[in-house]
């Protein structure tokens, strides 16, 4: 027993494989070749009358070689891919396709899946074999197998259904969505049966016998298609051909069939809010591995013919299906002038709807060749765009066919070759200011899986997040204390209350009320102790305050203090919240050796914490230093070596957990300075500080990753300037900048399909940023009206070290009083 249908043009209320009669459309040219706008109905014709579906073109395809007969493509290594822009597909012969703009096509060719090496079985009237839309892709397994006839369509139904698949991206015509797949033709329509199509007589046309397309689905399977499309319908398949459906599913095999095109029918026998019986039927015998294809508009709006997906709407998904362009005729499409205006075919069914999802399969195929069948069918149903009511609906079941959404990854993803689950919603990282822009210039590519393991190429580097941005002027300018200071014997203590968020200072500025020995102290309610153990000997204990500001105060240094540019010799490049410091210096007549430490925590912002998807934590610091200084008459220098070291950070950076594990790193600091006293009243001083910084191995870190780093300032004050006791400073200065090297992780950066295994390389981010901040200053202290008057100019290059920004100009002015 057969399954006997009419085959007619799809119109409104029919399909080339369905009972009911149907009618082409036209439309208008549109640039001297088709418009896609105005549409004119010329009464009922057939197709082959356009001519769509005859033999004569002019090109002849040279059938493709048959596919192995495999279930999957073999699997490869996923290569690095080469992202080719949006633009170059947008071109009129994608525009003039209808389907893959509405589909999202362009995401998944941009990534180099085009269909290729991927065999989609037509099971249909057969197909156009010299159309050159399918030059060199015709299978040498096509085959007539109802009887011994060429494989050449009467109808063009099969000829149609194959251009949507699967036409060639050649620049002419149309293109189908896996433009380069190729294709099984199986001719099923039963000899005879298609030459006497009377579009009036809804009892003539195609018919199709059950055993004729069972042999089409057993042939498919053996012969390694992927994809089989069925674009009929009608009553139930009988148990030869569900037989062949299970067994078509069971070997991993994706099957779309179309849902039906009697949406607007009054016949009280037929169902329209449910599939065609032949797709409800062909879903109970391949379910997991099958999916009923109904029909949209360009708007992505059920097409009134379409059946609805009532109760298989889990297994239901919509595709374009409505005004599909355009009929072929000798190679070309088909055009014909009426009354001087040139017009096209378009045509309508579900049985275009389905080749669109048979295409998105190919695709899938291609792209991530360890998909089975019933992944590709889940993917492509959970992906769809929601339409009509939330969820699954009764109308447009899982929704619209979206190829980007199934493109992209799903579930949890993981670094290729380990158990590190690395989220892509969540930043990888967030650098220091000295690193500026880093992370959006560097380059640290990665494999990573989806939840259905596939393989997908990251750059770890863009979801980096930039250096917050220095508040240096701001904390500068509202800083706000009142020094205490108490002295008995050998001993004196100094308190230091700030109004401020203190304690985050990087270091990097020092409040206008208080001399450089001070400016670690400004910002914090800090306290300092200091003792002589001996003439020679002073110690020195600070609360809340680096010990910068203590070996200052023990050597005796004095200086301006500056809103924005900094002293090289106290940046860390980062900002850090300081517990507890000392310092101890040894007199040895002329010059004099200070041993200082401090520790404290290196400031993290809530922001960040969230972003990096880690819990909140303190990365705690500790340095230790010497530093030697001498004077010389009106000559004074300093050489110094210090080492820093934090327990989770880098520089001031934060990494990912699941990248480095629970970070740290250590740095080694040169630093070296001189001052000359010209005149009374002047100084003249230059600082330098070189840094070199090894990342602590952990997580993907290897132990290579190293950088170095310097900082330098050049500044000059003159004192008594305009009222005793008041200083004019000026000073030029880059802040610690990251000059060479950065961070070298072991990365996945191929990956093996076949043993689901990950290649591993090192792969090293520049940690370098594209600017270099020149900070230049200009300031003014001193009593002014029984209180203190701070006033500065200023002037940054590329603030943050980042090239693109503009220039950063100020000025700030502060008065204050104690009482």
């Amino acid at each position: 027993m057969g399954t006997d249908m009419n085959s007619t043009l799809g119109g409104s209320v029919g399909d080339w494989a369905h009972r009911r009669p149907g009618h082409a459309q036209r439309r208008l040219l549109r640039h001297a070749f088709f418009a896609r706008c105005a549409i004119a109905a010329i009464g009922a014709s057939a197709l082959a009358a356009c001519g769509g579906g005859g033999s004569g073109g002019t090109v002849v395809s040279t059938p493709a070689p048959a596919p192995a007969p495999s279930p999957s493509p073999t699997p490869t290594p996923a290569p690095t891919p080469t992202i080719i822009p949006a633009a170059e597909f947008d071109t009129a012969e994608y525009r003039d396709s209808d389907g893959p703009d509405l589909h999202n096509a362009i995401a998944a060719w941009q990534e180099g899946a085009t269909g290729e090496g991927v065999a989609i079985a037509i099971i249909d009237t057969g197909i156009d074999s010299d159309n050159p839309e399918f030059a060199g892709r015709i299978s040498t397994a096509s085959a007539d197998v109802a009887g011994s006839r060429s494989i050449e369509s009467i109808d063009g139904h099969g000829t149609q259904v194959a251009l949507v698949a699967a036409a060639a991206r050649n620049g002419e015509g149309v293109m189908g969505i896996a433009y380069d797949a190729t294709i099984i033709a199986y001719r099923t329509d039963t000899p005879g049966t298609c030459d006497g199509y009377d579009p009036a007589n809804p009892d003539t046309g195609c018919s199709f016998d059950d055993h004729d397309i069972a042999t089409g689905v057993n042939l498919a399977v053996a012969n390694g298609a992927r994809v089989i499309n069925i674009s009929l319908g009608g009553s139930l398949p009988t148990q030869e051909l569900s037989n062949a459906l299970a067994a078509a599913a069971q070997a991993g095999a994706v099957i779309v069939v179309s849902a039906g095109n009697d949406g607007e029918s009054t016949d009280l026998t037929l169902d329209p809010s449910n599939p065609d019986p032949f797709a409800i039927g062909a879903f109970q015998a391949a379910a997991g591995n099958l999916i009923i294809a109904g029909s949209v508009d360009e708007n992505a709006v059920i097409s009134g013919f379409s059946n609805k997906a009532g109760d298989y709407g889990s297994a239901f998904l919509a595709a374009q299906g409505e005004d599909v362009c355009c009929v072929y005729e000798d190679g070309e499409i088909y055009t014909e002038t009426i009354g001087g205006t040139d017009y096209v075919y378009v045509v309508n069914g579900t049985s275009f709807a389905a080749p669109q999802i048979s295409g998105a399969a190919a695709l899938l195929a291609q792209a991530f060749p360890n998909l089975t069948g019933t992944e590709i069918v889940e993917l492509l149903l959970t992906t769809a765009v929601d339409k009509g009511a939330s969820g699954t609906d009764e109308v447009y079941g899982s929704g619209v066919l979206d190829i980007a959404a199934a493109f992209a990854p799903q579930g949890t993803t993981s670094l290729a070759g380990s158990t590190t689950v690395l989220s892509l919603a969540s930043a990888t990282g967030s650098v220091s200011p000295a690193m500026g822009d880093a992370g959006a210039q560097g380059a640290l590519g990665a494999i990573v899986l989806d939840g259905y393991d596939r393989a997908y190429t990251l750059n770890l580097a863009t979801s980096l997040r930039a250096a917050a941005r220095r508040r240096d002027f701001a904390h500068g300018l509202m800083a706000s204390s009142h020094a205490r200071h108490v002295e008995t014997g050998p001993i004196a203590m100094s308190f230091s209350v700030a109004d401020t968020d203190a304690g985050m200072g990087a270091g990097t500025g020092s409040p206008m009320n208080l001399s450089e020995a001070d400016a670690d102290s400004a910002r914090v309610l800090a306290a300092r102790i200091t003792a002589r153990l001996s003439p020679e000997t002073a110690i020195a204990f600070g609360f809340r305050q680096g010990s910068a500001g203590l070996e200052a105060g023990l050597q005796g240094r004095e200086g301006a203090a500056f809103m924005v540019a900094s002293e090289a010799g106290s940046d860390m490049g980062f900002a850090a919240m300081r517990d507890g410091s000392m310092a101890l210096r040894q007199d040895m007549g002329g010059w004099g050796l200070t041993v200082s430490g401090e520790s404290g925590r290196v400031w993290t912002p809530l922001f960040d914490q969230d972003l990096l998807g880690v819990s909140p934590r303190e990365d705690y610091l500790s340095r230790f230093g010497v530093t030697a200084d001498m004077k010389r008459g009106s000559f004074s220098g300093r050489l110094g070596i210090s080492w820093l070291s934090e327990d989770g950070t880098m520089l001031g950076a934060r990494f990912a957990e699941a990248l480095a594990g629970d970070g740290g790193a250590d740095s080694l600091f040169l630093d070296a300075s001189a001052a000359w006293r010209p005149a009374a009243g002047w100084r003249i001083g230059a600082s330098w500080r070189q840094g070199f910084t090894r990342a602590a191995r952990g997580g993907l870190v290897a132990s290579e990753s190293m950088m170095a780093s310097n900082a330098w300032s050049v500044d000059a004050v003159r004192g008594n300037v305009l009222t005793p006791g008041d200083r004019l400073a000026f000073r030029v200065s880059q802040p610690l900048r990251v000059s060479g090297g950065g961070l070298t992780m072991n990365l996945p950066v191929s990956y093996d399909y076949a043993s689901e295994s990950a290649g591993f390389a090192r792969r090293t981010l520049s940690l370098s940023p594209s600017g270099r901040e020149i900070a230049s200053e200009v300031s003014w202290q001193g009593p002014l009206w029984g209180g203190s008057m701070a006033a500065s100019l200023f002037h940054r290059r590329e603030p943050g070290h980042v090239a693109s920004l503009p220039d950063d100009y100020g000025a700030g002015l502060r008065w204050g009083m104690n009482f």
